[in-house]
């Protein structure tokens, strides 16, 4: 099978290209490089294109005539959508319909949607189920919710088959150390843990140490990135015509940010200094996913997502980056 990967260049598209290439499958990379590395594409060709702009994915979409569309383009600090709305809904909205338009011209129905577990906002009961209320608190959020309402029209008015993946904390990086997680600026915990240990930054921010939690730090759900990648190409086995199906991938367990700091000490052997802060406004105490959903459907495992395993990749790709810097 032929899969367009749009952001293919990305932390989470360019583990799933590696999945799809050892699947037997052929990826395409499309991506506009603003967020994303060209170094990371290694398992097909790649097309620079802007989803903004409609004639370069026409033009894509014409040339390489794919049998499906994997989608993981979107711009995705909650942070800057709340200063920067605008850039949010016209890059993850506008271009989801600018994508969709341009394969109904070229013939191309099926797509997997790469969405977030930002959807539910501060769900009153955990773990989240798919029937969870949806009630964003952030334009990112609601920019990916305003997709998946965008998907589900799609299929029913024009039979189109869509999977949404609804992410909890992507984390990790590929085990044999060919690519992993590289953005500019870094918010996510774990690789600032990982660059506080080995000396590139100051002492790790942790946000809140009141909340109603053992720690009185945050709980939040962890999955590998290569099981995402996993549930990708499952989700291809799992594109229904006319049909919207969504998915929660998480691994299903609570893990505390002092438990992250505490661990990444011992897989690391390396001291972190960690400094407390205000509590960050529509920060909740806990998320945490109920993946049976997709482990009944799609037959979706975890296998890499216990802490240590999420921890010694990463830890193992900041090393590969040292050296090659």
């Amino acid at each position: 099978m032929k899969v367009m990967v749009v952001g293919g260049a990305g932390y989470v598209g360019a583990h799933a290209c590696k999945a799809l290439a050892a699947a037997g499958h052929d990826p395409i990379v499309f991506d506009n490089l603003s967020t994303g590395h060209a170094h990371s594409v290694k398992w097909g060709p790649l097309i620079e294109g802007d989803l903004l702009q409609p004639l370069s994915l026409e033009t894509a979409l014409a040339a390489t005539r794919p049998d499906a569309v994997m989608h993981f383009a979107a711009l995705a600090y909650v942070g800057e959508s709340m200063t920067h709305p605008d850039l949010y809904y016209r890059t993850n909205v506008t271009g989801t319909l600018n994508l969709l338009d341009a394969m109904r011209r070229a013939g191309v129905d099926r797509i997997i949607f790469s969405s977030t577990c930002a959807t539910y906002g501060q769900p009153d009961r955990m773990p989240i189920v798919e029937t969870t209320p949806q009630a964003p608190i952030n334009p990112y959020g609601r920019s990916k919710l305003m997709i998946e309402q965008v998907l589900a029209d799609y299929c029913k008015a024009f039979d189109m088959a869509a999977v949404a993946l609804r992410y909890f904390n992507a984390a990790g990086a590929d085990p044999d150390g060919e690519i992993g997680e590289e953005h500019d600026p870094e918010t996510h915990l774990i690789p600032l843990v990982l660059q506080a240990a080995a000396g590139l930054s100051g002492s790790v921010r942790v946000f809140g140490q009141d909340y109603p939690t053992p720690d009185g730090t945050a709980i939040r759900d962890y999955v590998h990135v290569s099981d995402l990648a996993d549930a990708h190409l499952r989700a291809l086995d799992h594109l229904t015509p006319g049909r919207l199906n969504v998915f929660n991938l998480g691994n299903g367990m609570g893990t505390s940010v002092q438990q992250i700091i505490d661990r990444a000490r011992n897989v690391t052997g390396r001291d972190i200094p960690a400094e407390r802060a205000p509590r960050r406004p529509g920060d909740p105490p806990v998320l945490m996913a109920d993946p049976s959903k997709a482990r009944q459907e799609l037959g979706w495992q975890t296998r890499h997502s216990d802490l240590d395993t999420i921890l010694r990749t990463a830890w193992n790709w900041l090393q590969i980056q040292s050296r090659q810097a």
